[in-house]
């Protein structure tokens, strides 16, 4: 990917345009895969999967790794994510039995020159596994892979605060991570209550230094807003506390209130949800206060202060969307285990099992779980980086882009350049003999710029399969 660091669209700002927000509401993509995962089917088979996994060889680029843990103590309301709430160690233990199979599977198909470069555990709650749990794991993922053991190497998980204590983090040092992902959401006390996520500014403050203390390099929060008995004033609050602890990265997402998909969130009075426009003047709040204290808006819904590999990524062209959002090494090729868990192999997505009864099943016979995905065509190839392009670095330039596919951006877009003047007349974009360079209105308008490309929708913006784009 070419990128012009002297281009107007690197100056990082943004202008909440709340007219233009309301004209664009609908639902779209976020685009964290091309084709996006509603293209995944069953016509996937384990035998595709097999033949580009051992073909990716040939590239020779580094891997990826996400690793699922699916398991938490408690129901968190909200939470949309593939989970099992329980404290039955039998059901854990024969969880990771499976799960090491299939690492030795994958294993098998990769050549072991193939570093490791970026590890990921994500879940449910991955610090829901004890320490011997974590070690055991660790050291199965080291035998069976490559694992990067240098300074570079990025190493993350994702921690619930109530789970960990300062020797927790030690561990996960000693273990090889070097980023944590901290789960907060909200620290209003009311707002926790209604969502059944409980934690103090205390608790997670001495957990932040002693994250720095062990030397962790890169600390993220999650937060969301649109949460129950939130409001501006309450969400200020907890902009306060986070400010002042100051984490390197800031992921504030959406809420997305879908009770017929997910049960918990049956759990939540819809009436304590805050309005619709309570919930733009929370995020106006929020990207006015993040700026002023200093962090970057990297797109959608990611922040990061200015020495943050995100920025140093986003501006050298190395920076990427995937399944865990916005990320640097975009030369990997990824490997999902776990349960639902998905992987980028050369031109196949993949996903796994999405239910334990099946992912275990199918390994205890002797089978990749592979559920559902797809193979990519060359348009799908040249779709997926026009979208990469817009929703990483705000542009896309012709001449680089032609080069780089051995198209002619403008002959073989031309019905979708037809489509942009209204997003020129509304000052989304601009577009000019060298590209497409997006402008600060339309930088929380990705999803909706992005649209245009895709070659799988045409009106179903508001296809409720979708998230709001806003």
């Amino acid at each position: 990917m070419s990128v012009d660091p002297n281009i107007s669209s690197f100056d990082e700002s943004v202008c909440f345009d709340l007219e233009l927000i309301r004209r664009y509401e609908g639902r779209g993509p976020r685009y964290t895969s091309y084709p996006t995962a509603l293209q995944f089917s069953d016509k996937l088979t384990e035998e595709d999967y097999l033949q580009n996994a051992l073909a990716s060889n040939a590239s020779g680029v580094p891997l990826s790794l996400y690793v699922h843990i699916p398991f938490c103590h408690t129901l968190c309301y909200y939470c949309g994510c593939n989970k099992i709430v329980t404290r039955n160690q039998g059901r854990v233990s024969r969880y990771l039995e499976n799960l090491y199979r299939e690492i030795d599977m994958q294993a098998e198909l990769f050549d072991s020159s193939r570093v490791v470069e970026q590890l990921h555990f994500g879940g449910g709650t991955p610090t829901y596994l004890d320490e011997s749990q974590l070690r055991d794991l660790m050291q199965k993922l080291g035998n069976a892979f490559n694992l990067d053991d240098s300074d570079d190497r990025q190493f993350s998980i994702e921690v619930d605060p109530r789970t960990v204590d300062e020797d927790g983090i030690r561990l996960l040092t000693e273990l090889g991570f070097n980023r944590l992902s901290l789960g907060i959401q909200d620290f209003d006390q009311l707002v926790q209550e209604a969502v059944n996520r409980k934690q103090n500014v205390a608790e997670v403050s001495a957990l932040l230094n002693a994250s720095r203390d062990a030397g962790f390099k890169s600390i993220s929060f999650d937060l969301i807003y649109g949460l129950p008995k939130q409001n501006v004033a309450s969400f200020d609050n907890t902009l306060d506390a986070v400010i002042e602890m100051r984490p390197d990265r800031l992921a504030v997402y959406n809420y997305a209130h879908l009770p017929q998909r997910f049960k918990g969130q049956r759990m939540i009075n819809a009436d304590d949800i805050p309005a619709p426009e309570t919930k733009l003047e929370i995020l106006d709040r929020t990207i006015h206060r993040l700026a002023q204290a200093g962090y970057i808006y990297i797109g959608m819904d990611h922040f990061a202060l200015p020495e943050d590999d995100l920025v140093a990524a986003r501006r050298d062209g190395t920076l990427q969307r995937n399944f865990q959002g916005y990320s640097t090494h975009r030369q990997c090729d990824l490997i999902g285990v776990g349960v639902s868990s998905i992987s980028s192999i050369g031109n196949v997505f993949s996903q796994n099992s999405v239910t334990t009864m099946e992912y275990e099943s199918r390994i205890e016979e002797g089978r990749l779980p592979v559920h559902k995905g797809v193979i990519v065509d060359d348009d799908d190839l040249i779709r997926a980086d026009v979208i990469q392009s817009l929703m990483c670095y705000d542009e896309l330039l012709f001449d680089d882009f032609d080069a780089d596919h051995e198209v002619e951006f403008r002959t073989y877009f031309e019905a979708e350049l037809k489509r942009l003047p209204p997003l020129v007349d509304d000052e989304l974009i601009d577009v000019s003999p060298q590209g497409i360079h997006i402008k600060p209105k339309g930088r929380l308008l990705l999803r909706n710029i992005a649209m245009i490309f895709d070659r799988y929708i045409n009106d179903s913006q508001n296809d409720n399969r979708f998230s709001k784009a806003i």
